[in-house]
């Protein structure tokens, strides 16, 4: 990885992966829930889903605020989860255990995963409800392929590298920090005209305030008191900034440096998986609108922004367009 993550950027990772549809219905049963063509989501199973993620505190806590909004979002995941059962049986695809738990740890790169579970359990998501929206990431994957939307190949991803890879350039630069302005003009200077002799001049003047060589990083991690001057600089020129209690120091800018396809694989392999699993998202639409996927009226209705939430019976229906995992309680 080029940059550490804090652990909320793997939440974040792992919550753009999750989405909620939306429910609907017409024809209803006490005992049904949900019908998802053949398949049902029974009221007892329901139930059941409810009261399993319960037991996480983080989930009970979320789902105190509005017991029936979580009722349904579960509800959600239940029918989300018979939908791709039936697209895995229509297509002939699978996706087993160990890719999934492949594709987590992807996403959770260095971060701890109880710290990430721990967010998402506080947002009303479970383990099992990550691992399942998972499968279906890479379902929709493999339908990709399977109807010749792309592939993971060599050159799939190193043709995304090529479209990818300006959005992750590094400045190349170094500071050194001198006693006076003659003395930083002078090593302005000289750097400016041999930008090779970087580390021959910063040994001159050694310290916490110098780097001894030419480094790159993100734009966003230089140091704040140089930031502005790096991103005025052209490339293979220096400047110097006086700093109180320090002296001043010299900055240069070698230049602009990408980084190498390996270095960038991870990321690029995820470009790659999300444009593939949104390819068979087109697939999975599909068989969901051929599904008939009718709810039980008592469970919600749906809003005009697609969302299902309470209300007196009726007819509520799942869209192809799914809102995603939101961080807000779920009574908003």
């Amino acid at each position: 990885m080029l940059i550490p993550r804090a652990p909320r950027v793997a939440a974040a990772g792992l919550l753009l992966a999750l989405t909620l549809p939306t429910l609907a219905a017409c024809r209803t049963s006490p005992d049904v829930a949900a019908y998802v063509g053949d398949a049902t989501v029974t009221v007892t199973e329901l139930e059941r889903g409810v009261e399993d993620r319960l037991a996480d505190d983080g989930i009970a806590e979320y789902a105190a605020a509005g017991p029936a909004d979580y009722t349904r979002r579960v509800l959600g995941f239940l029918v989300e989860r018979e939908v791709y059962a039936e697209v895995a049986e229509r297509y002939d695809v699978a996706v087993d255990d160990a890719a999934v738990r492949e594709r987590i740890d992807q996403l959770m790169g260095d971060d701890d995963p109880d710290d990430v579970y721990a967010q998402l359990a506080a947002q009303g998501v479970s383990r099992a409800d990550v691992a399942e929206t998972i499968r279906q990431q890479l379902l929709r994957e493999e339908l990709a392929r399977a109807e010749g939307a792309g592939d993971l190949s060599e050159a799939s991803l190193r043709d995304a590298y090529a479209q990818v890879r300006e959005e992750y350039v590094q400045p190349e630069f170094g500071y050194i920090t001198v006693a006076d302005e003659a003395t930083a003009s002078a090593v302005a200077a000289e750097l400016t005209a041999a930008p090779e002799a970087y580390a021959a001049v910063a040994a001159r003047y050694p310290g916490p305030s110098t780097l001894p060589e030419l480094t790159r990083r993100p734009a966003e991690e230089l140091p704040p008191v140089l930031s502005d001057e790096f991103a005025d600089a052209e490339p293979g020129t220096a400047f110097s900034v006086p700093v109180q209690d320090l002296g001043v120091v010299v900055g240069f800018l070698a230049g602009e440096v990408y980084p190498s396809f390996e270095e960038l694989r991870e990321q690029v392999e995820v470009v790659v998986a999300e444009r593939l699993a949104a390819a068979g998202a087109e697939v999975a639409d599909e068989v969901r609108e051929d599904l008939d996927i009718t709810v039980n009226p008592r469970y919600g209705v749906l809003t005009e922004e697609g969302r299902l939430v309470r209300g007196e019976g009726g007819v509520v229906r799942i869209l192809a367009d799914r809102p995603e995992v939101q961080p807000a309680g779920p009574g908003d």
